[in-house]
Order: structure tokens, then C-alpha cells, then sequence
């Protein structure tokens, strides 16, 4: 039966990740790039000094609301959707890109992170300007809602937006089971299992405990957890795989220029890049590029939705720094600490270790750290991926609610706990394939909107850039519908009114 799933589900995995899809994914990515002006480049500071420069100056950024307020922080919605993308994709993902793709691939998963930012910023755009609020009080966004509400208010539209809002949100529910579920687990077991030999059915039965305790709870005590666990494990694992590269000082250079060799299927000093060539590494840099930042597919705007932001433009920022710090600084610091570890041969991009995944990244901590790299890395695929998890059950609910409504969230919750413990004795390459499957099932309908109302983010982003940078006395944009549009103005004016008064 397994076999049968397997064969069926390659035959729509080459499908879904042909070219085309490699080519919409960018492309969308390169259009907003080009209508808001470059913003990921041309604002850098600014975007930086909103994101990681307000964690520590504006308390608003990591206020909490109240007890009774459904809504959570700007930094615990980066925290809880950074803890849905930093996972394996950025131990096990990479390690596969470039046992497969060779060096190059990393260069492609730049590529694709470059412009992935915009595609991401331009889905907490429209998550946050569509936006509504649920019978709980919870704010309710993504890429459902500006389907529905924003490409099918286009004309003739109608149907074909509410359509693609069911099919993205139908591919988002099953794609939580495999991407943020099932792939996540499995890899917390079998490394469990090499490293210290627990059995992974034992794994994935605690897990599935203390899983059940946090998801029940809802989006804020997950958002309570997540806030705490992401950036400590972040930081524990960036400084460990700095000291890796340090260590290996020497190679960063070759290891450089491997990738970009690699990138062209240019000729080594040693021979030929070892694999099918450019096609191999831009197709496995770009497929682990999405699955490890997820920008195209429009997951991570379900969380950002839920923040008490009220510019949609500064969520948007919020959007690009994940994919930033995601992509450009963890990916790439796992991938230097494998390639200048000597696990690969820089010259021809052939494995020296016969290590595979995740036991790649291990073999490379270990030239440093010895017998405790191994162990290391467990414990990081163990908070990195059940991070994941939690976060993935977090967008699962929110399509699961856009399609049964808010009451029946709570059958799919205990379904989604359920699947943990089986995705721990899974056959860990079919959990793989069907999170690649569904990734881009999911990317299809979103992209599609994002195109589609790629006008709209163009002009909330200059009529923010307007106000905020040129200092331009005009309306803002904070939502599509006029009762929302006017609490919030009424919020930033009262708010105003309180600072005026300090």
C-alpha cells in the first residue's frame, strides 16, 4: 500500500515541481520585487531597524496583550511562524541539497530566498489588509481570506477566488500532516534513535503528549512557547555551526567557490560537478529553499495575522527578516559548516562522508565538538522540528476553520496530535516526498492570488512608504473593510493620544 502511495505521489511531486512551478515560484517573486521598487534592498535599514532593532527598542513590538485579547505580539508571530520554518529544512533539507544537488544548490536557495522575501512580504500584506476576526475574538487571516475577499471581489472573479480559497486551504490542512507533522517527527526519531537509541515509537508517543498539552491550549499559549524556544535554539545553533566554520577557517573560500561553481556546472580543478548539473542543483536548492522558508506557499502569513500589528506593511517587514533569517543566515551557516568540514570534496562536489541528512550535519559538528556534535544536533532537530510542529498546527487550524468553521477546529487539533505518534515509524523518504507534494499544491492557488492583487500590495506599500518615510499627510491603509479600516484608525489615533500625554 505504501509502495502504491509512494509511486503515486513521485508521479504528482515531478509534476508539481517541474519547471513551471520553479518559474511561477520566482517569478511572483521577481514581479513584487520590481513593483515595490526593490524594498527588500532598498529599505534594508529601515526594515531591519522595524524588525530586529524594535525587538529591543519599541516595547510595542513584544508587548503582550491582554489575558482576554486573542491577539498575540509582532515578535511572538515571528517566533511562532519562525518556529514553523526553522526545522529540518535547514539541518536535514540542506544537508540533502547538497548530497543531491551538489554545492551549487545553496546558490539557488539564495536565489530564491532574495526573492522569496517580497513574495513573503507581500502575503502578510494582504494577510493583515484582509484580515477579519473570528467568533473567538481571534483575528483570521491568509491566503483563504485574500482569495475570497480580495481576488474574488475582482470582476468575474467571484467564483474562481472562493474556489482557490477551498483548494488552498483543503491542500494546507493534508500538507499540515506531512510538512509540519509527520517529516518533522520522523526526524526527531530516527536521530533520536541513532544517538542516544531510544526507540522512536517512544519519541513519538511523548511528543505526541506534550504536543496535545501546548496545541489545545490555542494560538496563544503555543505563541507563549514558541517565543521562548525560537530564539534560544536559534542562537545556540548559529553560534555552534560559527564555531564550525571558524574552526575550518581555511576552506570558507573554496567552499565559496564551490557553490558557485556548482551553480554553473562549471569545471573544477578536480573534474566535473558530480550530479545532473545546473537542473539538479537549481531544482534541489529552490525545492529546500521553499520547503525550509516556506515564501510562496502562504503559510507563515496565518500566524502573522494574528499579531495586534495594524500597518500591514510592517507585518510585511516581519515577513521579509523571517525569510532573511531562515534562509541567508541559518541555511547558509549549515551549509558552510558542512562544506568546509571536509565531508565534501570541494572540487568535484562528490561525498567523502557516506553520511546522508541529517548524520551529515552530525559528522560535521563532530570534527569540532567530537562525540557531543552528534548529540548536538539531535537535541537541535528535536526543538527545531517539534518548533515546527507546533507551528504548522497553528495554519492547519486556520484552514481547517475557514472550511468547517471555528467550532469543529477542536476534532482536527486532537487528529493533528494523533499523527505525531504515527509519523514517528513512518518510512522517513515518503514523509519527505509528500511534503514536497503538498508544499506545492499549497503554492499554486496562493501565488495565484498573490499575482493577482500584486496592484494592491504595490499600493499599500507607497502609501506607507509615503506617510511613514516621505512624512506625507494621506490616509492610511490598514484593512479592505471599512468597520475595520475605522476601528483601527480610531486605535493609532487613541494611541497617539496616550503618548501625547506621557
Amino acid at each position: 500500500m505504501l509502495e502504491k502511495i509512494a509511486n503515486i505521489n513521485g508521479a504528482v511531486n515531478g509534476f508539481v515541481w517541474g519547471l513551471p512551478m520553479l518559474v511561477l515560484l520566482v517569478g511572483t517573486g521577481i514581479l513584487m520585487t520590481a513593483l515595490t521598487k526593490c524594498f527588500q534592498l532598498t529599505h534594508f535599514r529601515y526594515w531591519m531597524k522595524h524588525t530586529l532593532g524594535g525587538i529591543f527598542k519599541n516595547k510595542k513590538v513584544t508587548e503582550h496583550t491582554d489575558k482576554e485579547d486573542r491577539q498575540i505580539s509582532q515578535f511572538q508571530s515571528l517566533c511562532t511562524a519562525l518556529a514553523a520554518t526553522i526545522g529540518t529544512g535547514n539541518i536535514a533539507g540542506v544537508a540533502a541539497a547538497l548530497a543531491t544537488g551538489g554545492p551549487g544548490s545553496i546558490f539557488w536557495m539564495w536565489i530564491t530566498a532574495f526573492f522569496g522575501m517580497m513574495t513573503n512580504y507581500s502575503e502578510n500584506v494582504l494577510g493583515i489588509f484582509y484580515r477579519r476576526k473570528n467568533e473567538h475574538g481571534e483575528w483570521s487571516g491568509g491566503a483563504m481570506y485574500y482569495l475570497s475577499d480580495g481576488l474574488g471581489n475582482k470582476k468575474g472573479c467571484k467564483y474562481i477566488g472562493k474556489t482557490l480559497a477551498v483548494l488552498f486551504a483543503t491542500f494546507c490542512v493534508i500538507a499540515s500532516f506531512g510538512i509540519g507533522n509527520m517529516s518533522q517527527i520522523n526526524s526527531i526519531a530516527v536521530n533520536m534513535n541513532s544517538v542516544f537509541g531510544l526507540p522512536m515509537v517512544v519519541t513519538g508517543v511523548v511528543l505526541m503528549l506534550i504536543a496535545g498539552l501546548v496545541i489545545v491550549g490555542g494560538i496563544k499559549r503555543i505563541a507563549a512557547v514558541t517565543e521562548k524556544l525560537v530564539p534560544f535554539m536559534a542562537i545556540a545553533y548559529v553560534l555552534g555551526a560559527i564555531v564550525i566554520v571558524v574552526f575550518n577557517y581555511s576552506q570558507i573560500v573554496p567552499a565559496f567557490a564551490a557553490i558557485i561553481k556548482g551553480a554553473f556546472a562549471m569545471k573544477a580543478v578536480g573534474g566535473g560537478i558530480v550530479g545532473s548539473g545546473v537542473r539538479s542543483a537549481v531544482t534541489w536548492g529552490m525545492k529546500r529553499g521553499v520547503f525550509s522558508n516556506e515564501a510562496g506557499l502562504g503559510s507563515s502569513v496565518m500566524v502573522h495575522s494574528a499579531s495586534n500589528v495594524k500597518e500591514p506593511v510592517q507585518q510585511g517587514m516581519w515577513g521579509i527578516f523571517e525569510v532573511f533569517a531562515d534562509t541567508i543566515v541559518v541555511c547558509t551557516l549549515t551549509a558552510l559548516a558542512v562544506l568546509t568540514s571536509g565531508v565534501m570534496d570541494l572540487n568535484t562536489g562528490a561525498m567523502i562522508s557516506q553520511a546522508e541528512k541529517t548524520a551529515l550535519v552530525s559528522e560535521s559538528f563532530s570534527v569540532v565538538f567530537g562525540p557531543a556534535g552528534g548529540a548536538f544536533i539531535a537535541i537541535a532537530i528535536l526543538l527545531f522540528a517539534f518548533s515546527t510542529t507546533l507551528g504548522w498546527s497553528i495554519y492547519g487550524t486556520k484552514a481547517f476553520e475557514y472550511l468547517f468553521g471555528t467550532k469543529a477546529t477542536i476534532g482536527y487539533k486532537v487528529l493533528f496530535v494523533v499523527f505525531i505518534a504515527i509519523g514517528a515509524t513512518m518510512k522517513m523518504e515518503l514523509a519527505w516526498d509528500l511534503s514536497d507534494t503538498f508544499n506545492g499544491l499549497m503554492a499554486i492557488p496562493n501565488l495565484i492570488g498573490v499575482i493577482a492583487l500584486s496592484g494592491t500590495v504595490s499600493t499599500i506599500t507607497k502609501n506607507y512608504i509615503d506617510r511613514k518615510i516621505k512624512g506625507k499627510d494621506i490616509t492610511p491603509m490598514y484593512s479592505a473593510f471599512p468597520v475595520i479600516q475605522r476601528e483601527q484608525e480610531e486605535k493609532v489615533e487613541a494611541e497617539k493620544r496616550e503618548e501625547a500625554a506621557v
